[in-house]
């Protein structure tokens, strides 16, 4: 069983901002220390065209340079949405028994702790709905609970449930120290900020 953190990218053709791969819209990066210059620019670029709207007047007036306003949102917005979350999938099968659905965003993962020690229940989206619940020693995991009689489910360990969410959230720890390096290589005079933005992002900043 492997749980990686997966963000949801949608394709940008025109983009020149910045050195990015070629991805599909609508399909998944696997978000790890391990993804080329590339991928890591293709994550930025998504995470940051996530947080691409307006902010309120207090946030300062919009630059007028395309990477500025282009990033103003990321760097000014208080609460940062990432859309995605944590992908659980069995490997000998390739059965996914969780898939972040609509509205789900990574910056929300601690939702697992409160399946291991909070409320016991936490869904991630919808279309499909995936579910975790803790059951006593076990937490179960249903693809669609909304779905047809046919919807994988499977139960885990709790231990084994916890270890997951804690090397999940290690992928992301590795990725934000690789996406670090990369703004100071690709976007020095925004590193620092980008970097701060990225673990709020995805809910890795230091607590404050």
């Amino acid at each position: 069983m492997v749980m990686q953190p997966v963000l949801e990218i949608s394709a940008a053709d025109d983009f020149a901002l910045w050195p990015v791969g070629e991805h599909e819209s609508y399909r998944y990066l696997v978000l790890n220390g391990e993804l080329t210059p590339a991928e890591v620019g293709t994550a930025v670029r998504q995470i940051a065209d996530c947080n691409a709207f307006e902010p309120e007047e207090e946030h300062g007036p919009c630059p007028t340079d395309p990477l500025g306003t282009f990033l103003h949102g990321l760097l000014t917005m208080p609460d940062l949405f990432a859309a995605g979350g944590f992908r659980v999938t069995e490997n000998a099968t390739d059965t996914v028994f969780v898939e972040p659905g609509c509205c789900n965003g990574l910056e929300t993962w601690r939702d697992w702790l409160e399946v291991l020690d909070g409320t016991g229940c936490s869904y991630f989206g919808h279309d499909p709905s995936s579910v975790a619940e803790r059951v006593g020693d076990i937490v179960r995991l249903t693809f669609d609970v909304y779905g047809t009689d046919g919807s994988p489910v499977t139960e885990l360990p709790v231990d084994q449930a916890r270890r997951l969410v804690a090397g999940a959230r290690q992928d992301m720890q590795d990725f934000l120290g690789l996406a670090g390096s990369w703004a100071e290589q690709h976007l020095p005079a925004h590193a620092a900020a980008i970097t701060a933005a990225l673990a709020r992002a995805l809910d890795l900043a230091p607590a404050r």
